[in-house]
């Protein structure tokens, strides 16, 4: 139990922090770190997930 209230906290301050540097957390971010905590990830497998979005949404098609 200590371990899901300690990511709870550790995610509010996350959002917390977004907020006061202008870029709070969205419905998405809410939505994927929710997936997180259901399917139970490990911070590695987390950081690799976002490593993949991040990498796949700076992927800009070649001009014609």
């Amino acid at each position: 139990m200590s371990k899901t209230i300690n990511s709870k906290q550790v995610l509010r301050e996350a959002m917390h922090l977004q907020a006061m540097e202008d870029n709070p957390f969205d419905i998405e971010d809410k939505a994927m770190f929710d997936m997180f905590e259901r399917k139970g990830w490990s911070t590695d497998q987390c950081r690799a997930y976002i490593l993949e979005q991040a990498k796949a949404d700076s992927l800009v098609p070649a001009a014609e």
